[in-house]
């Protein structure tokens, strides 16, 4: 029998990074996939500035923007009658245009990117086997029984057929949006799947000519009488600038999943490009469904999911990775922290109380942005009739100088400015507070959000929030205020005056908190006075940040009681009170 400390089900973005994060902590773990190895399709792609610092705080920022299709390639959504044809109008997105731009250089000391998940996984999974975890591929899991001291989870070999035990402390299950771990433990589902049928065609086309000039990720195609429902709207995502190509289009939900062959897919493609004579490489066709579900609950005793396993939804928004990814960094270091006895197992009750409203958020939201181009049909007088012919009329009839014409230009676009709720969503990427006994209530209220908390972040200290970033200085070095605290460790930040918070940290028994004073000659410098003016806290006040980066303890200013209301402040996010 293989023992392990975690077993992980599933070598996507959530059980990768499940197990990269769990070695680099030096917890024992083992992954077991089903595949013979890795996703071979580019899915997931949009990859935001709270899952780069994950990647920066695992060392491997660098990495990922080696494969990575930088911000500013990223940002001209266009709506086209074909990429040949007509533009209907673009919207800057993904932090391209200049407001949204600086508010994400002041928000994180990364960049949001264009990373298809058949190069992120790599990364990931090399990062975790590399720093010690025990991969097997192509090994499915069958089944396990959890009792007080463990589970028992019973898998199978694919090349030889065998079946074998793995005996864990905690399992994992990561493994996709029909996750057989989530059924098994009976996780609670609300919503429902299948909403939509959708087609992947990942093609090899180089489409220069036609995009270079309006460089962007998504190219939304309408053409009236060409799809289900009579309006025909196709996407076509770059994969790699400018020759490699994903092009998605619908079929209908209520037929069965239909046979698409290498001809029909050409003359999809070749219309959404508008240019029969493009050569163009079909790679590879896939079906799959549009979903609206997500897990009431997350785990069930040691057993635990994430990622698509508990969060079900279309791509919109570019959150899904992102997510499962974020999942991974809240589990993980409550894992290590548990296994290596430093805390008391109620710690990963917390999982779920943390997790669980971001997943419901995120599912939500993309769908809701999935019915915000009702708008732009609106104004482009597709949803008055069902006539093809009448609707490419009304098209049309945007270009003539005649009330109407005046009528329909403005509201496409004010309809195509909207759907920066779907392509430019820096609030939903960056806003997230917990509430859980994980994080001690200073007796402040929550800061209320002074703008749209879905379009804009805001950062704040207060306790449950992400550690804002600022840039300092170290030894002749900028450095980031993140890069001061993760790790996989609990990191105290002060300042002059501080020295009595700094020394119950070093005497604190049971857990290891890093100490760092930021001000005139101390650990960091703070040229500009941007901490100063972020931190929410006199100089001799103090954070305590979580592994993770969320503030879980702040003192305004210094008490005398300090030492003890540190100490009782871990003991409660450790679970040990």
């Amino acid at each position: 029998m293989i023992e392990t400390d975690v077993l992980v089900v599933g070598s996507g973005p959530a059980g990768s990074s499940t197990a990269a994060l769990l070695s680099t902590y030096g917890v024992e773990n083992t992954l077991v996939t089903k595949y013979r190895w890795l996703s071979d399709t580019p899915r997931g792609h949009i990859t935001n500035q709270r899952t780069m610092e994950i990647m920066r705080d695992l060392g491997l920022e660098q990495q990922c923007m080696m494969f990575a299709t930088g911000q500013k390639l990223m940002g001209n959504n266009v709506f086209c009658a074909s990429l040949a044809g007509e533009e209907l109008g673009r919207l800057a997105t993904w932090g391209n245009h200049p407001n949204s731009y600086a508010r994400h250089r002041l928000a994180s000391p990364t960049e949001m990117n264009d990373l298809p998940q058949n190069f992120l996984e790599p990364i990931l999974f090399g990062a975790a086997c590399g720093r010690g975890t025990r991969a097997r591929l192509p090994t499915e899991y069958v089944s396990h029984v959890q009792d007080k001291d463990g589970v028992t989870a019973t898998v199978r070999d694919r090349v030889t057929g065998e079946t074998y035990p793995i005996r864990a402390k905690y399992l994992v299950g990561a493994d996709g949006g029909n996750s057989q771990v989530a059924e098994d433990i009976g996780l609670p589902m609300n919503g429902k799947m299948g909403v939509a049928g959708s087609m992947n065609i990942i093609v090899e086309a180089d489409l220069t000519r036609y995009v270079a000039h309006r460089p962007s990720v998504l190219y939304w195609v309408l053409q009236p009488g060409s799809n289900v429902g009579g309006i025909g709207m196709g996407l076509v995502r770059m994969i790699r600038p400018w020759h490699e190509w994903l092009i998605l289009w619908g079929y209908d939900i209520s037929e069965p999943a239909p046979e698409i062959t290498e001809e029909f897919a050409r003359g999809v493609v070749h219309n959404l490009i508008g240019d029969a004579t493009i050569p163009v490489k079909i790679k590879s066709i896939s079906t799959w469904t549009v979903n609206h579900m997500h897990a009431a609950e997350y785990s069930k005793g040691r057993d635990f999911c994430m990622g698509d396993a508990v969060h079900r939804h279309p791509p919109s928004n570019g959150l899904g990775s992102n997510t499962s990814i974020q999942d991974a960094f809240n589990l993980s270091w409550k894992l290590a922290h548990v296994l290596k006895g430093n805390a008391s197992p109620k710690l990963l009750e917390t999982y779920n109380m943390e997790r669980g409203p971001i997943g419901k958020q995120i599912v939500d939201r993309a769908n809701k942005s999935i019915g915000e181009f009702g708008p732009i049909f609106d104004a482009l007088g597709l949803l008055s009739t069902t006539d093809p012919d009448a609707m490419k009329a009304n098209m049309e009839s945007r270009k003539e100088a005649t009330p109407l014409g005046a009528e329909r230009r403005a509201k496409l676009h004010e309809a195509i400015a909207y759907k920066v709720y779907e392509f430019d969503c820096h609030g939903v990427e960056m806003n997230h507070r917990y509430a859980s006994p994980v994080v001690v209530p200073d007796g402040t209220p929550e800061p209320p959000f002074m703008e749209d908390a879905e379009l804009y972040h805001q950062a704040t200290t207060w306790p449950g929030a992400h550690l804002p970033h600022v840039w300092l200085e170290k030894n002749r070095k900028a450095l980031s205020t993140l890069d001061l605290a993760g790790q996989g460790r609990f990191t105290l930040i002060t300042s002059i005056g501080g020295e009595a918070w700094i020394k119950a940290a070093k005497e604190m028994a049971g857990v290891e908190i890093e100490t760092v004073t930021i001000g005139p000659a101390c650990d960091a410098e703070d040229p500009f006075g941007d901490w100063a003016r972020m931190k929410e806290i006199l100089d001799d006040g103090c954070l305590l940040v979580r592994p993770d980066m969320v503030v879980a303890f702040r003192a305004h200013t210094l008490p005398k009681s300090a030492a003890q209301d540190l100490k009782a402040a871990v003991a409660r996010i450790l679970g040990n009170q």
